[in-house]
């Protein structure tokens, strides 16, 4: 479907957008499955470490492993199938992800289980890019960025019901009835997709010369750098909230579900302001989301010792993340050119990158003895290099249009 058709007829206005509607619920279905796989471990780490005989620390690289799939995969799945028809792709792609999750329920051992979050994060980014310019493709022309972040708030509402509901049936049931859970989101993923997304074909031209290419454009690095970075403050503080909570705030265990919840409702109302942002300017909201989130983690750092005050500063953090997210994912389409669906997936191996990046130093100024209020310290130099990476972007991009 060409985006570029001029004054389409009202009738065919009201047929796209029926057709959409289900389509992008569909493919929205996915993130929340996505979602709910790719956080629930975090909630579940010491049923993981009992189940397969470890300690919590060594259960923490379940969590590297599914992040390094993501990695991994994305460029690879989506170098692969570019030429592929895109539904057929998705589909193939969730089958993956619901094996790769069956697999980690089934794991007999730590070594198996290790193996098995590696390939269930596989196809996380190449999912989410391909959704995305199928999303895209069937937007009315000046509403491309909604229907990317309606594919992306999937994601954002896994962290309000789908995480929370899968740890609690993981905390009663046991650790591998959240898998058994989000392997059957997976199975409801294909069968809508299989029902609701139209047949969209495949890139016919792509040629790996041509995919790789993108890799070669400076425009496609400093995306992936500004969000492999800037994303990276919104991570040093989520990764330490509950001991922040606890022992800057003063509150009690019980307070950490609610922070966690109000990081949940930040990331839905951010990517619904994503959508509205971006289909007015894409790079305007990267820098202004990635100042903002500057500004919001210094102030978190001021606050975090007030306690409950410091909750709806929490849920800034995350709307402010979510709107850097979307709008990378526009960019990064935008500017791979011909090659769109590893573009497109890149987003996520580097914002996979970006939550390794923030833990980490965010883990090494707590050790350094610095307190649980330096990570967001930390937090907002990320976003400030980021906002630094973007700027250089936006010159060179100026320099290139006056050329």
């Amino acid at each position: 479907m060409s985006l570029t058709t001029p004054a389409p007829s009202h009738g065919a206005e009201e047929q796209r957008a029926t057709r959409m509607g289900p389509a992008v619920l569909a493919l929205a279905t996915g993130g929340f499955a996505i979602g709910t796989t790719e956080f629930v471990s975090m909630g579940l780490l010491p049923q993981l470490a009992d189940g397969v005989g470890v300690s919590i620390s060594s259960a923490g690289h379940v969590i590297s492993a599914y992040a390094l799939g993501v990695v991994v995969g994305a460029p690879v799945l989506a170098f692969l199938g570019a030429r592929l028809p895109r539904r057929a792709l998705l589909l193939a792609l969730m089958s993956a992800f619901a094996l790769g999750n069956a697999a980690s329920a089934l794991a007999g051992g730590y070594g198996e289980l290790v193996l098995a979050r590696f390939l269930a994060g596989l196809p996380h980014g190449a999912y989410f890019g391909v959704a995305s310019l199928v999303a895209a493709g069937l937007a009315a022309p000046g509403r491309k960025g909604r229907a990317v972040a309606l594919v992306m708030l999937g994601l954002s509402v896994a962290n309000v019901v789908g995480v929370p509901a899968a740890t609690w049936l993981g905390q009663h049931l046991g650790w591998r009835s959240a898998y058994w859970a989000v392997t059957v989101l997976g199975a409801l993923t294909m069968a809508l997709v299989a029902r609701y997304v139209p047949a969209v074909p495949g890139d016919p031209e792509a040629r790996g010369r041509r995919e790789l290419g993108a890799l070669a454009v400076p425009q496609v690095w400093l995306t992936l750098g500004a969000g492999a970075v800037g994303f990276g403050g919104m991570f040093a503080v989520y990764t330490y909230i509950a001991p922040t909570v606890t022992e800057v705030g003063g509150l009690p265990e019980s307070a950490v579900p609610v922070f966690l919840f109000a990081l949940g409702v930040g990331m839905v109302l951010g990517t619904w302001v994503a959508g509205e942002l971006a289909d007015r300017s894409v790079f305007g909201s990267l820098l202004g989301s990635a100042l903002g989130m500057a500004v919001v983690l210094l102030l978190f750092a001021a606050v975090a010792p007030l306690g409950w005050i410091a909750l709806p500063v929490v849920t800034l953090i995350t709307v402010l993340g979510s709107v850097l997210v979307v709008n990378l994912q526009l960019r990064l389409m935008e500017v791979a050119g011909d090659a769109q669906t590893l573009g497109a997936a890149m987003n996520h191996a580097s914002l996979n990158v970006a939550n390794a990046l923030g833990a980490w130093l965010g883990g090494l100024v707590i050790a350094a003895g610095w307190g649980y209020r330096s990570p967001a310290l930390v937090g907002a130099a990320l976003s400030l290099l980021g906002l630094a990476v973007l700027s250089v972007s936006a010159v060179l991009d100026r320099r290139a249009r006056r050329a």
